[in-house]
């Protein structure tokens, strides 16, 4: 019943129905008749048949372009509500079946995506590891001998075995990103409050958020554009903001690693190699390594389950703990009941410690633009895991239990394989909104990774755009003489967080003037008309803030200004131009071409001399 599966990426099944190949009747029906033998505990429960066969025939009645998930099936972690559907959280008496879908499930099946089922989890989203369920431990698609990862354990399981082109799970210690390392997908966790929380059973709800897993970062881009919004029924949602330097598509980037001593992978050899490898992969990419303090990260991860807001996990199910607590399995049970000792002093001290750690961890980012780390830094079998639970999910939990304490977006990619044929994961992290570089970055790893490893079977896009909505917020400015790199007004760009772009020329209709009087000396480039004879000028194409532009151009002098100066490619771009009348004081150096040869001229002299 597999001839239609494994499904892959979202483009090529929309190729695939595009070219009358097949159907999204005949994808649901053979997703269904594959997953009724379920030996790995993906599924907690799945819609028969003919309520996927009603998806589908309203799917198809529809101009297959209207709809940009046009009979994509997907699956969604059994603590997300899907209508009609029992959310159980993977606690049977728990279980309640809602009348509405969750915000963001309701979001993919409006644009056509259908939903096959609600997937497996530790259970009320609390592990790591995949096997804290009573309705089994779901085994990794790669080896059913070992941990899938949780708690988002099925999600991720039904994406790598290709039951389904995506999923939906949730984040809040990792559970987003673990599972997406175990079976070789990407995982990304956005921004807190970028996606809706509302229909979501929460774990630690002022860290939670809806993560997803896919086969690429180009389809996480794809789900992105359509379910981030700001939802007022969900009190933690919040705006997109801008997000500055997409590092992520810069030929040159900063990314920070923890010192060598900071970094753990538990004996696992292949894990350290590969790890080393996929450091060696981005700086082919084009980034400079920096080595950081990685104490900060693991004094705030040691937060989550040793500080007050294992206290929110209680304070999620409280009343059902208090009458149903016998139905809630062991190391989960172990775990929320601690959170009933904790004060209301404690939680305010852990708020404070918080804050404070978060002011140190914050300062890499002046001098990183994002963040490597493995993923998880080993993975264990199941037998392992069940005899140790508390102690090897800690061990899980190492890179990514202070994400989400302290704002910051991730996403994990595949990077390679163990020699036992187990995949490996990386995470890159930046700090919040700054999802899209995050993703581009992904993209253009999985794109090395893809050359290197072989054919996957996976189309990569060469680029992945993203929609209009989509901002950075940055301004690019053209400079031409003192503010050039390693001149004296430089630090007026780099002080503003200012990055050079590139450098280049104008169109060759400019002329530039050595203006009298100031120090260090100002550059006037003045366009010529018609009538005149121009050159191409060098120039330094700069990237900076927005908010940083009105306090840059406040400090320009008379009769300096900012305009429209065209490049050399024909694009336009703003920058320092100068008012015709101070030139006729001026010194013409259009010759020198550009400032830096203007000033190493007189140098040229005396050397000949």
């Amino acid at each position: 019943m597999r001839k239609f599966l494994p499904l892959s990426d979202i483009p090529s099944l929309l190729q695939r129905y595009a070219s009358g190949e097949l159907s999204p009747t005949q994808i649901v029906e053979t997703i269904h008749a594959d997953i009724q033998h379920d030996p790995d505990h993906i599924w907690i429960s799945t819609l028969s048949l003919e309520s996927l066969r009603g998806y589908a025939r309203k799917v198809e009645a529809q101009d297959m372009t209207s709809l940009p998930l046009y009979g994509v099936p997907f699956a969604i972690k059994d603590n997300i509500d899907l209508a009609n559907i029992p959310t159980t959280a993977a606690c049977p008496a728990f279980a309640y079946t809602p009348s509405r879908s969750a915000t963001v499930v309701q979001k993919l099946i409006d644009a056509g995506a259908i939903p096959i089922g609600k997937t497996n989890l530790d259970q009320f989203a609390t592990g790591l590891n995949g096997t804290r369920s009573p309705y089994g431990a779901c085994r990794n698609a790669f080896n059913p001998e070992y941990i899938s990862g949780g708690s988002s354990s099925g999600s991720a399981v039904a994406v790598a075995k290709g039951q389904v082109c995506f999923s939906l799970g949730t984040d809040t210690a990792g559970s987003g990103r673990i599972p997406a390392a175990f079976n070789n997908l990407i995982g990304y966790k956005p921004t807190k409050g970028w996606f809706s929380a509302q229909g979501m059973v929460p774990a630690c709800r002022s860290l939670d958020t809806v993560s997803v897993f896919t086969h690429t970062a180009a389809d996480a881009v794809h789900i992105l554009a359509i379910c981030a919004a700001y939802d007022t029924a969900d009190s933690y949602s919040r705006e997109r903001e801008a997000h500055g330097f997409d590092f992520g598509t810069a030929p040159h980037f900063h990314f920070g690693i923890p010192r060598p001593q900071q970094l753990k992978f538990f004996g696992n050899r292949d894990s350290e190699r590969l790890f080393n490898d996929a450091v060696a992969r981005m700086q082919a990419l084009g980034g400079k390594t920096v080595t950081i303090d990685f104490e900060p990260f693991l004094e705030a991860a040691r937060l989550l389950y040793e500080g007050p807001w294992v206290a929110e996990r209680y304070a999620a199910i409280q009343s059902f703990f208090e009458l149903h607590s016998d139905q809630i399995i062991a190391p989960v049970h172990e775990i929320i009941a601690t959170g009933k000792q904790r004060s209301a002093a404690d939680a305010f001290n852990g708020i404070y410690q918080l804050r404070r750690i978060k002011q140190q961890a914050d300062q890499i980012w002046t001098q990183v633009d994002c963040l490597l780390t493995p993923t998880a830094g080993t993975i264990y079998p199941i037998y392992a895991m069940q005899q140790d639970p508390i102690g090897l999910n800690t061990n899980l939990g190492y890179y990514t239990n202070f994400m989400n304490l302290l704002d910051y977006a991730a996403v994990a990619v595949p990077a390679g394989f163990q020699s036992d044929g187990l995949p490996f994961g990386i995470t890159l992290a930046a700090p919040a909104h700054q999802d899209e570089p995050l993703l581009h970055l992904a993209h253009r790893l999985q794109q090395v990774y893809s050359l290197s490893l072989g054919a996957t079977g996976i189309a990569m896009p060469r680029n992945i755009p993203f929609p209009a909505a989509s901002r950075s917020g940055q301004v690019r400015i053209a400079v031409c003489g003192a503010h050039l790199s390693g001149l004296p007004l430089n630090e007026q760009l780099t002080s503003r967080h200012g990055r050079l772009v590139i450098s280049t020329t104008t169109s060759p209709d400019y002329r530039l003037y050595a203006l009298p009087g100031e120090s260090p000396q100002r550059p006037g480039l003045v366009r010529v008309n018609k009538n005149e004879q121009g050159v191409a000028i060098e120039v330094e194409i700069w990237e900076l803030p927005a908010r940083e532009l009105g306090s840059f151009v406040a400090n320009i002098p008379a009769p300096l200004g900012i305009g429209t100066i065209t490049l050399a490619n024909g694009k336009t771009v703003q920058g320092f131009l100068c008012e015709r009348y101070a030139i006729d004081n001026a010194t013409d150096i259009s010759h020198f071409s550009g400032w830096r040869n203007y000033l190493a001229a007189p140098a040229k002299r005396l050397e000949a001399l």
